[in-house]
């Protein structure tokens, strides 16, 4: 892929901007940032001109780096803005209303990905498989969901990366479900979403693009080392602490055994979900595959983790997009995508 030289700026937390060399910090501190070092790196080493900027609860720093770089893109690594996840959002649009170019998706489909009942509910009008479920908002009386059945999943309607998730969130029975509401509850502030767990593999899917779409390899987290008892879910834990990984060796791999023909009908499917719920950039579906054959849509993931050796970039890189070229794909997204205040702009 040709590179054209471009100035550069990435927005990222201001709890994670990384330092300059990896030199003397462990893995766990690492982890941490690691996502911020290895794109502000790629974008380096592919020859842009990178600047970087920390931002915490305060709009106004971003029109002033912007006025002041003047950059071609803007590469967004926010996932929350202000400590909240639904304000991600609010800061594309921001970026919108600048007329300023920016990667990855746009504010309609991380909205309607943020809200988990939201966008299933609009996959169930379009016939795409998804969990049985119940919302309970904050100040919501708790009372048994109707025509769910046991065991169910309880989990936050919006925040991500497993917040809250543990081996306590599969219930069985209508006692557990309400204790477990109730932490989340309390110890989160946020509406809770009930649904039916599935049994089976769960496997995530990388697509890209805007119009035209390409779905990565179908990519898996496997249980099978977790023990015996053990759900196999996706946990806070299993998914973000590396010595529970290592001790378990927990690492997302290529799916095997899958037969073309049901890895081709996963990928027609997650296209489907990237169109309906207006998916713009980068996203990783997030998928359970039933015993019976089964796919059910857990949840899409519009501007997912882009570290280097990560499942989406390791999907990438068994596609045949090394991290390098899919750095440069996302660049080049973001400059075409075209919102009407960019479009207005260049008439």
């Amino acid at each position: 892929m040709t590179v054209r030289k471009r100035r550069i700026l990435v927005l990222m937390h201001e709890t994670l901007v990384p330092p300059e060399s990896l030199e003397g910090y462990t893995d766990k501190e690492i982890n941490e940032w690691a996502t911020e070092y290895d794109v502000l790196a790629g974008l380096q080493k592919l020859g842009h001109d990178v600047y970087q900027l920390a931002v915490g609860d305060d709009v106004h720093v971003i029109r002033e780096a912007i006025t002041e770089i003047k950059p071609h893109i803007v590469v967004n690594q926010l996932v929350h803005f202000h400590g909240i996840a639904q304000y991600d959002q609010h800061v594309v649009s921001y970026l919108e209303l600048l007329g300023q170019a920016y990667t990855g998706c746009n504010p309609k489909g991380l909205t309607l990905c943020r809200d988990k009942a939201l966008s299933k509910m609009l996959l169930a009008h379009y016939g795409i498989g998804v969990p049985k479920f119940a919302v309970y908002r904050l100040k919501q009386r708790i009372t048994p969901p109707d025509g769910l059945k046991y065991p169910m999943v309880v989990k936050s309607v919006a925040e991500e990366a497993s917040l809250g998730i543990t081996q306590a969130s599969v219930v069985s029975n209508e006692q557990r479900l309400k204790e477990r509401i109730e932490f989340m509850r309390d110890s989160y502030a946020v509406d809770v979403i009930v649904e039916e767990y599935i049994h089976g593999r769960e496997l995530y899917v990388g697509v890209i693009g805007n119009r035209r779409l390409i779905s990565y390899p179908v990519w898996e987290l496997p249980f099978e080392n977790l023990g015996e008892g053990v759900l196999p879910i996706a946990t806070e834990r299993l998914k973000w602490d590396v010595n529970f990984q290592k001790r378990h060796k927990i690492e997302t791999h290529r799916a095997r055994d899958l037969d073309p023909l049901l890895e081709r009908r996963i990928g027609r499917i997650c296209k489907q979900i990237y169109r309906v719920l207006g998916i713009t950039g980068y996203a990783r579906i997030d998928l359970r595959l039933a015993e019976d054959g089964s796919v059910f849509v857990l949840e899409a993931n519009p501007n997912p983790d882009l570290k280097f050796g990560e499942d989406f970039a390791e999907s990438a890189e068994a596609y045949g997009h090394s991290y390098p070229d899919l750095l440069e794909r996302i660049l080049q997204l973001g400059m075409n995508y075209s919102a009407q205040q960019r479009r207005r702009a260049r008439a």
